[in-house]
Formats: structure tokens, C-alpha cells, sequence
């Protein structure tokens, strides 16, 4: 079995945008994480090396709400203005979910299934992200410190992927703002959960 490492302390800077690290003109790229086979051990080995906020605000906790609504129980909502992701429950229930959203500009809405499911995902910058930010890295390996975080549900139309994901994060520190480049981040802890419920084809509204 692979030996623990130590969570370095440089973490977030090492994902964050080049200018806010110094006027650094590339995208440092961390080491790969300690390997573990697929399975509880790694999830909970990788969860210490990830970055990790402390939430205080109640509203940001997942928690069961009452939530009327005319789609069907199993239906994943995305409540973009409120930066929330609803999860539609019988009986007038769901979970809710805080999350992060688009930028003004970024953002994404309408109905999609989900067509893959995966953990711990490498991170694989689209053609269009990389034209706006050429010092990203063409591919991340999945890890602790990867943008993608420690799971990610592919989000498709007819069949077709439209590239935005629901997926984990390593800034748990912007989760309820609009900062990403259009997917929806949720906490890591969160996105496990969220990803445990849902089977491939589950339909998502983004509103």
C-alpha cells in the first residue's frame, strides 16, 4: 500500500489562475497523487490532499427541503440564481445542494441527461477553454489538486455531449459564487454524494 503524503502547502496556488501567483505565465502543474486502487481508500486518502473549506454558513449544507415541484422524484434541478442544485425527492422534498455557476457570459441552461458518470477524472480543458487560456494544461490527471474534483457526471443532449459537467472541486472556498467557466462545482464531499444517487440518464434541468 502506497505511504500517506503530506498535504502540501501550496495547493491552491498551484490550480489557481497565473495572475494571482505572481504574474506566473503558465499553469503549474502538481505532482501526481499517491496512488490507491479505486475504492473507499483512495476517496478517503485523496480527501485529505484536497482543499478543503470550512463552511459555516447554514445555507451552504446540504440538507433535505421542501421543494414543490411538477418534475419527477430523481430529477436534478440546477437553480442557477440560487446557486443551488436540487435534487427532487417524493412527497415535495428534495436535497439541496450549494454549488458554484457560471460567470455572467459562462453560464448554461436546459435539459440534459446524464450520459457518463466518473471518478476522480482527469481534466481535459475543451478546445475553446484553451484558445481563452493558453497556459492551461492539456490534460490533468485525476487527483486531490484536479479542477474536476473527486467526481463528475457528463452532461449530453440527444445523445450529444454539451460539455458541461456537474462535477467535485479543489476551490471549496468559491462554492455559491459564479466563477467557473460554465459547469457547476459542487463540494467534493457533495458531488460523492450527488453521484451515488443519480444513475446514467437521470435527467437535469438547468434553469
Amino acid at each position: 500500500m502506497a505511504a500517506r503524503a503530506e498535504r502540501p502547502p501550496t495547493q491552491l496556488a498551484a490550480l489557481t489562475p497565473p495572475d494571482a501567483v505572481g504574474g506566473a505565465t503558465t499553469m503549474p502543474v502538481p505532482p501526481p497523487p499517491p496512488y490507491f486502487p479505486p475504492g473507499p481508500e483512495r476517496d478517503r486518502e485523496w480527501l485529505k490532499l484536497a482543499p478543503s473549506a470550512q463552511i459555516n454558513d447554514p445555507a451552504l449544507l446540504r440538507t433535505v427541503v421542501d421543494y414543490p415541484t411538477k418534475e419527477k422524484p430523481g430529477t436534478v434541478i440546477v437553480a442557477t440564481a440560487e446557486k443551488r442544485l436540487y435534487l427532487v425527492m417524493a412527497d415535495g422534498k428534495a436535497m439541496r445542494y450549494p454549488v458554484s455557476v457560471g460567470k455572467e457570459g459562462a453560464s448554461w441552461s436546459g435539459t440534459a441527461n446524464v450520459d457518463r458518470k466518473l471518478e476522480w477524472p482527469d481534466w481535459n480543458p475543451p478546445k475553446e477553454m484553451l484558445e481563452r487560456k493558453p497556459d492551461l494544461p492539456h490534460r490533468l490527471e485525476g487527483g486531490p489538486l484536479n479542477p474536476i474534483g473527486a467526481r463528475a457526471l457528463y452532461l449530453a443532449q440527444n445523445g450529444k455531449d454539451t460539455l458541461y459537467r456537474i462535477h467535485g472541486t479543489n476551490e471549496p472556498e468559491k462554492i455559491g459564487q459564479s466563477v467557473s467557466s460554465g459547469c457547476i462545482r459542487m463540494l467534493n464531499e457533495d458531488a460523492m454524494d450527488l453521484y451515488n444517487r443519480v444513475p446514467i440518464g437521470t435527467k437535469v434541468v438547468v434553469l
